[in-house]
């Protein structure tokens, strides 16, 4: 009977232990979500102090929490750790951060440009002798910015080019390896594809060879809503032609006879014309040549005429002056751009062709100032190329 009693006591004494461990797990829950419940009474003031820089207190407070995990960043989970940042911030806390961190990017990007102008804009010595004006490369950071700018006003002018039916032609023309397929994809890159087209005409065939010399450009004048950029044009029998021995004397003095009138044709016929003429430096090109030989990747552009025109400098020259005055008219000008430098001469390439042409949102603050010391008319390049011989 005493054994029964004495089960029958343990039993209880351990309900009763049992019940007192959860009363007390009871209260310290209860406990927990009292303090969960009860109000900051910091909750109300900004970490950031509103009279100082909140980017410089953020960074302050990041190397605080770093140092609470003893200088081990990777203990810190950046997507979780900014949300709770965020969290913890005030509506005006996280105004006034984000306001901070957006002045602090611009003037950063505004002290880059400044320091950068200078160097990029330096002159050589006689900057008016007729070498290329230039001592450094534009900026990369700076052109990728400009150039994304003057791509949109492309995509505004394509819109518009393909809502009204306009046509437009751009010929890139120049020496070899002046930049032209570069500045061409430059232009087309962000352009509809379907809208812009490329046209790059391989070396006639027989039957093309007894045609009418414009017939073959002919076939790939654009349609209503298109703009089409010839990588070299009908003007191959004014320069590349002749020089190389790929025509008679007699063909390209027909050529530059009719050419004009051809071109008359086409701007009356509502097509937008605009001829750019990249000129580039014979030490710049011999450098571009190796580059091509040396790259397989670009070794593709090096031709034998390429290599053979490096001994006919000179005759090239006497072809392109004598082209550029029979062939310059108001209604079809030739713009020359000295390409010696290519980020330079592809932004101002974009920039001449918007300047001429009207649409719809132009603007001209992302389009800038065309640069004139490299971008020129036919008889601005043919006097500094005088006083360059000189």
């Amino acid at each position: 009977m005493s054994e029964a009693k004495s089960k029958k006591a343990k039993i209880l004494a351990k309900s009763a232990a049992e019940r007192g461990a959860m009363a007390k797990a009871e209260l310290a829950k209860a406990k927990e979500e009292a303090r969960e419940q009860r109000v900051d009474p910091l909750s109300d003031v900004m970490i950031l102090d509103p009279k100082e820089d909140s980017v410089k207190s953020l960074q302050r407070f990041i190397r605080g929490v770093g140092g609470s995990h003893g200088g081990d960043y990777e203990k810190i989970v950046p997507g979780e750790f900014a949300d709770q940042v965020l969290a913890g911030l005030q509506p005006e806390s996280r105004n006034k951060l984000l306001r901070d961190l957006i002045i602090r990017e611009v003037n950063k990007r505004t002290d880059n440009f400044r320091k950068n102008r200078d160097r990029i804009d330096e002159l050589v010595a006689d900057p008016d002798s007729g070498a290329y004006p230039y001592v450094n490369i534009y900026d990369n950071s700076l052109y990728e910015e400009q150039l994304y700018g003057l791509q949109i006003e492309l995509l505004k002018v394509q819109k518009y080019v393909k809502e009204t039916g306009r046509k437009i032609i751009i010929l890139f023309e120049g020496r070899d390896a002046a930049g032209k397929g570069g500045t061409i994809a430059r232009f087309t890159e962000s352009l509809n594809p379907r809208g812009a087209r490329v046209v790059a005409l391989p070396k006639p065939t027989e039957a093309e060879a007894r045609q009418w010399y414009f017939q073959r450009y002919s076939k790939q004048l654009p349609d209503p809503g298109e703009m089409v950029f010839f990588d070299r044009s009908w003007y191959n029998r004014a320069v590349v032609e002749p020089v190389m021995g790929f025509c008679t004397p007699e063909q390209t003095d027909l050529f530059l006879r009719e050419v004009l009138f051809f071109e008359k044709s086409l701007v009356d016929n509502g097509i937008h014309l605009c001829k750019l003429w990249l000129d580039v430096g014979r030490k710049e090109q011999k450098r571009r040549f190796k580059v091509r030989r040396e790259d397989p990747l670009r070794s593709w552009k090096l031709s034998p005429v390429d290599l053979a025109s490096l001994e006919k400098w000179d005759d090239y020259s006497v072809a392109i002056e004598k082209m550029l005055r029979q062939t310059d008219a108001p209604y079809a000008p030739w713009t020359v751009i000295r390409s010696d430098d290519k980020r330079r001469a592809r932004l101002n390439a974009i920039r001449s062709f918007l300047k001429e042409i009207d649409y719809p949102g132009k603007d001209w603050n992302v389009i800038g100032r065309v640069d004139g010391r490299i971008v020129l008319s036919a008889s601005e390049y043919m006097r500094l190329h005088q006083t360059y011989k000189q």
